[in-house]
């Protein structure tokens, strides 16, 4: 839509439109809504008591207890989902506490499907970093690199063993090709036919990971993620990731992370036919939080302003450390 010319200062003044919170809550044209928020927690098999993240001020690895009691928070607030990240006590080379029955994630999840799973809904991420022992997103090829499609029959395996545990979608986010298809043939093969993929379908190789690396023990031990993660230059490639996990099966897709690539989530938010998520990642909440606690800026206005953009850009869903206490600022 153009401007018209037939109205000009004094005629047309915007301000008219601004005078006051209860004139511009009435025009706004964008809102964050409590069930638009997804809060993603971590979860460490072996502690008793929940473990502070330095670079996330106020984030923690819960115990079981403390998962289950921060989950209730979150529903209780409005909160629209859960998404889960699982520490396990041991890890190997093929990262086997990730399909495993009784493994923290699948155990945190029986927890979370019983307690809250009417209430919001449990997500799972689906990823072998936080498994290996080399920190890396699936099984190693000789030299070092991934094993694309070996990885992929571990997916198969981790999306059946998580919707058996109750989650009520699966997220896979280690990039590999084919990754959606894969998973979607082995939750058919399971019996899980209803459970849908919410796919990381435009993950970036990101600077903003940081934090996450500390929360999530998931480091790469050696190299990085670049050989599989997308390149932060390019964006048509993010259209064409997303084109084939929509056409492999996804049911959602991400654009992760956020902040700095708003111009692709509204570049996938008007060509997929799917709903967008996107995440507010762990650098962008400790910049935030490490800004606010300076006194340089006005902390829940950033959180919230940061949350509107997500939505203006047309994120439907939004992950973000801040989802409980986002909710109680929204209401």
């Amino acid at each position: 839509m153009t401007a018209s010319n037939d109205a000009a200062f004094p005629a047309a003044r915007p301000r008219r439109l601004r005078r006051g919170p209860a004139l511009r809550r009435l025009v706004a044209e964008t809102r964050v809504l409590p069930q638009n928020l997804v809060l993603p927690m971590f979860v460490k098999e072996g502690i008793t008591e929940p473990v502070a993240i330095s670079s996330m001020p106020g984030q923690v690895q819960h115990t079981r207890d403390s998962l289950r009691k921060a989950a209730h928070e979150a529903a209780a607030a409005g909160v629209g989902g859960l998404m889960l990240f699982g520490i396990p006590a041991h890890k190997d080379e093929r990262g086997s506490g990730a399909d495993d029955p009784d493994g923290i994630v699948q155990v945190a999840l029986r927890d979370l499907a019983a307690e809250v799973g009417d209430d919001l809904v449990v997500m799972a991420d689906l990823c072998l970093c936080e498994y290996t022992s080399h920190g890396h997103c699936g099984p190693l090829e000789t030299g070092g690199n991934v094993d694309n499609d070996l990885t992929l029959e571990r997916y198969a395996s981790v999306a059946a063993a998580q919707a058996e545990a109750g989650a009520a979608v699966v997220a896979p986010s280690g990039m590999m090709d084919g990754q959606v298809a894969a998973i979607r043939a082995g939750l058919d093969r399971a019996g899980f036919h209803q459970v849908p993929i919410l796919a990381y379908a435009a993950k970036y190789a990101s600077a903003f990971y940081g934090p996450f690396r500390e929360a999530a023990e998931g480091a790469p031990q050696f190299g990085d993620r670049s050989g599989y993660q997308q390149d932060p230059a390019n964006a048509r490639e993010a259209l064409r990731e997303v084109a084939l996990d929509v056409a492999e099966g996804a049911d959602m897709v991400m654009v992760k992370p956020g902040l700095a690539y708003l111009d692709i989530v509204a570049k996938v938010a008007e060509s997929s036919p799917v709903p967008v998520s996107a995440y507010q990642v762990s650098g962008e909440y400790a910049m935030i939080e490490a800004a606010a606690e300076r006194g340089w800026i006005d902390r829940e206005r950033a959180i919230v302003e940061t949350l509107t953009s997500y939505r203006r850009a047309g994120a439907e869903q939004i992950l973000t450390y801040w989802a409980t206490e986002a909710a109680l600022l929204l209401r």
